[in-house]
């Protein structure tokens, strides 16, 4: 358990491209090295996290991990100095349980110590097990209860409209979370406004608690969904860098309507024995499993970093 220096791996290897850089613009391939050396420390945040906490979320954390990483080092107008920033860009995790990830991606981007993620989850820490915007810099919305994030951005998307601000509005959303019906009356109202100020992700990872999406309650197909309800849809494979750029720079583009992307990913991404599997949902690695994830991903990093 004491073999890890994990705030040490992070300052070893620290990305050089973490600013916005002005969505649209193509990134070339030293920026695309390191996008993915920063998702893969975001993966390590996850997990050292539910691993502290003893609970936790690491499936969807692993799976949204790149999606996190290109909003926050790429695609948002945001300043980790100044996280009330009125002109910055919103981003709304709907999923909240799957806050390991958010979070560690916050804390890389510069917004608080890495050293918090040891504390997530513990009793008067700053890192909850969902969101918080009252206590957690860089959080622009509470959430955990599924399907009512969407409902907030929804809001945040409007208010731009209503107040003339240029600010644009993400959210994350998990597929088993759209089976709840108030992710479609939230689509109803991004469509009806012509909220094109608007982008959600569906992390269509496949599974959620009790198995199989399909077999619990099948939401496909959600492109078709989101086109029914006024959507711009645009399906990608949620782990490749090129097709994310590709799937944001189309976004903006968009005039009339939201952008719904549907990321096809791997629950528990870069863990091998996480990867497709329900049950690590919600469970958090013993030691032996936590030794074993930090190992496969501190070889992944160090390839990434020859």
């Amino acid at each position: 358990m004491g073999k890890y220096r994990f705030c040490g791996v992070f300052r070893d290897h620290h990305p050089t491209i973490l600013r916005y850089s002005t969505g649209g613009q193509t990134m070339n391939s030293s920026e695309k090295k390191q996008l993915k050396i920063a998702a893969c420390k975001v993966r390590m945040g996850a997990i050292e996290g539910v691993f502290h906490a003893k609970s936790g979320h690491p499936g969807g954390s692993l799976s949204a991990s790149d999606l996190y990483t290109y909003l926050y080092f790429k695609e948002m107008n945001i300043d980790p100095a100044n996280p009330k920033d009125p002109n910055r860009d919103r981003f709304v995790l709907s999923k909240g349980h799957c806050a390991p990830g958010l979070y560690a991606a916050l804390a890389l981007r510069g917004y608080f110590s890495m050293d918090e993620m040891k504390t997530l989850r513990h009793i008067g820490a700053m890192l909850q097990g969902h969101p918080d915007m009252k206590g957690t810099p860089g959080i622009d919305m509470s959430s955990g209860s599924l399907g009512q994030g969407i409902s907030a951005a929804c809001g945040m998307a409007k208010a731009a409209k209503l107040t003339g601000a240029d600010y644009r509005v993400y959210a994350v959303l998990g597929d088993g979370e759209i089976q709840e019906g108030q992710v479609w009356e939230a689509a109803m109202f991004a469509s009806h406004y012509n909220l094109d100020n608007l982008c959600i992700l569906v992390d269509n990872n496949g599974l959620q608690i009790d198995g199989s999406i399909e077999d619990v309650m099948s939401p496909y197909p959600i492109d078709e969904k989101f086109k029914a309800f006024g959507f711009h849809v645009i399906n990608i494979d949620g782990h490749d860098f090129d097709q994310i750029e590709s799937a944001y720079n189309e976004a903006r583009t968009v005039k009339g309507k939201p952008t719904a992307i549907i990321a096809k990913t791997v629950k528990g991404k870069g863990v091998s024995f996480m990867e497709n599997k329900a049950s690590w949902h919600g469970t958090a690695p013993n030691d032996e499993q936590y030794e074993v994830a930090m190992n496969e991903l501190q070889e992944q990093l160090a390839g990434l970093t020859k």
